[in-house]
């Protein structure tokens, strides 16, 4: 069964990666279907306090209030499809999404989904700078978010303490933007 679900449809997820009981990792086409994955890390002490003092007597999410509309997402999520990305900047990508599928350290490289993923998210990152167009920067300061989750290391480099994220970081260190 087909079913219509409202413009826009988010999903956010979070994931706790040290208890997994009654939970488990996701397959690898799941995990390419999420756009972007953040690592948020501790706060630092002095957010840590004010998170315990903001809910000494209600939640937070008690008292939120809606910032914007349907309206404006919508236009929004149409203003960001019209930036533009020049045809090298679209050419970076796939050598850096081809350059995932070469590496013999990674089993799995990105798929044309995660491509397309650095692509809009460019896009995105380009609209909320101010700009109409996508730099080879965008590119860079997104590829680990996009691409780390969707390739997949080599049981030697599993074990051999190389992240996801650092493989990629290299991989985009070392291919230079489309001329």
């Amino acid at each position: 069964m087909t079913r219509t679900l409202p413009r826009p449809f988010v999903v956010l997820a979070t994931q706790n990666p040290i208890e997994f009981h009654g939970t488990y990792p996701l397959p690898e086409a799941q995990l390419d279907r999420f756009t972007m994955r953040l690592a948020l890390g501790y706060p630092d002490r002095d957010h840590e306090l004010a998170v315990l003092e903001a809910q000494r007597q209600q939640h937070p999410l008690e008292r939120l209030e809606a910032v914007t509309d349907l309206d404006e997402v919508m236009h929004a999520q149409e203003a960001v499809r019209q930036v533009r990305v020049e045809r090298p900047v679209s050419e970076y990508i796939l050598s850096l999404v081809q350059a995932t599928r070469e590496d013999p350290r990674l089993k799995l490289g990105s798929s044309t989904r995660g491509a397309l993923a650095l692509y809009r998210t460019a896009q995105a990152l380009a609209w909320c700078e101010g700009r109409d167009y996508v730099l080879p920067d965008d590119i860079k300061r997104l590829s680990r978010e996009v691409l780390a989750h969707r390739v997949m290391l080599d049981t030697k480099s599993r074990y051999s303490g190389v992240s996801r994220e650092d493989l990629v970081a290299e991989i985009v260190g070392r291919i230079p933007p489309t001329p």
